[in-house]
């Protein structure tokens, strides 16, 4: 396997997002991993490989074959850090997605392979929002995957991988069982996974039942993955409980070099009420537990009508489980009308019934995670590759995030 003419590199809008993909040796060196990953599940590249570049990630599409009976590796660079590559610390090899367009201009870059400017031309899909995720479309090949999908995360989202791999363990109806994983470097190996849930979107008549199916089946996961908060942080992922939201708050606006002193100091006049709405969310009694952060109808996918499968968990924290619903629901608004609005927000309230809580107090729980959800949000954007020029990558965006708690939600509990 191998970077050649055939390659299709996208840059979406980021044509200058500083990745590790422009390195020589960082490219043989995850091709080799991934031809090596292959062969221990008995199948081997077939194609041309589509990758898609982002501050965020790097994410290749690999098309695949099964390995006829038999068959020895092939001749070739990836011998020497492929199959015979023994685990690491934090690495595991063999554990079960994947997941952007103006044509790169920097000599590393044109050699990485063809540039495009078509959003979708190398994942098959081209989410427009921030997102690490991709779309399998293909069809199965000899009765294994079409394709599969390698992603390398920047350090502050390497727990990615890991908790795919957990996720697998323990709520395997609901995500992506990833075909290798290594922590130490941020890679992961996955499966392709059908049609996004966007793609079905753009080419089937989905009304909001959809949606709503979709929300009560996350909330579903949410509520089953509560009791292991603790070890889902000690897999890496950010702690963002509720109750220290304040602090994260405080964190973020002191590391943004964005934000203007007018706003800066709006931002600084909401925090005594940004306490107070934590003190409250919390008191309702709902755990903290995984929080996606970034929902929308490209992380997901739909293998068969009112059933989806989650993936790409690079934005994630351990939070208040309500800051995942702003995403999706915005999407599903956007759609439909906001008089849609209502009946979504009890599908997904639907599994948090039922212990004690009132449909009132839910609701007004819900209606201070949707501002809170901001924070998640604004973090997320700081998750980055480094870049070489010193600039911080996603200042602006976690500022417009930030400026969102001062917005009010579009709905009210009462």
């Amino acid at each position: 396997m191998r970077v050649d003419d055939t390659t299709v590199v996208n840059r979406g809008r980021y044509p200058d997002a500083a990745t590790p993909w422009e390195q020589e040796s960082w490219r043989a060196e995850a091709l080799d991993w991934v031809a090596g990953s292959l062969t221990a599940h008995g199948l081997h590249a077939s194609g041309a490989l589509e990758v898609r570049l982002r501050p965020w990630s790097v994410l290749v599409r690999v098309p695949v074959e099964q390995r006829a009976a038999g068959a020895g590796r092939t001749a070739g660079p990836e011998r020497k850090a492929g199959a015979e590559r023994k685990a690491g610390p934090g690495q595991a090899v063999g554990a079960g997605a994947a997941a952007g367009g103006a044509p790169a201009t920097d000599p590393g870059a044109a050699a990485a392979g063809r540039q495009t400017t078509d959003p979708g031309a190398a994942a098959g899909v081209g989410p427009a929002a921030r997102s690490g995720g991709a779309a399998g479309t293909g069809t199965a090949v000899g009765g294994g995957p079409a394709a599969v999908w390698f992603k390398a995360t920047p350090a502050a989202s390497a727990f990615e991988g890991p908790l795919t791999a957990a996720l697998a363990r323990w709520v395997p109806e609901h995500v992506l069982r990833p075909l290798a994983v290594d922590a130490a470097r941020g890679w992961v190996l996955l499966p392709d996974g059908g049609d996004l849930f966007r793609s079905v979107l753009a080419r089937e008549p989905v009304g909001p039942r959809d949606w709503e199916a979709l929300l009560r089946q996350y909330a579903s996961m949410q509520y089953d993955l509560i009791p292991y908060a603790a070890e889902i942080e000690r897999l890496g992922v950010p702690a963002a409980r509720t109750l220290d939201l304040p602090e994260v708050f405080d964190e973020l606006l002191a590391g943004n070099s964005a934000l203007t002193p007018q706003e800066r100091a709006r931002l600084e006049g909401v925090r005594p009420r940004l306490a107070d709405w934590c003190a409250e969310l919390a008191s309702v009694g709902v755990p903290d537990t995984l929080d996606h952060a970034d929902l929308h109808d490209g992380q997901l996918f739909r293998p068969a009508p009112g059933r989806f499968t989650f993936f790409d968990w690079g934005d994630a924290a351990v939070s208040h489980p309500f800051c995942s619903l702003r995403v999706p629901v915005e999407r599903a608004v956007d759609r439909y009308g906001p008089q849609v609005l209502p009946r979504l927000l009890d599908a997904y309230l639907e599994p948090w019934t039922g212990d004690g809580r009132t449909a009132a107090q839910l609701r007004r729980a819900a209606e201070l995670a949707w501002r809170l959800s901001a924070l998640g949000r604004a973090a997320s954007w700081g998750r980055m590759f480094p870049h070489g020029s010193g600039a911080e990558p996603g200042a602006a965006q976690g500022a417009a995030w930030l400026l969102e708690l001062l917005a009010e939600p579009p709905f009210r509990a009462g």
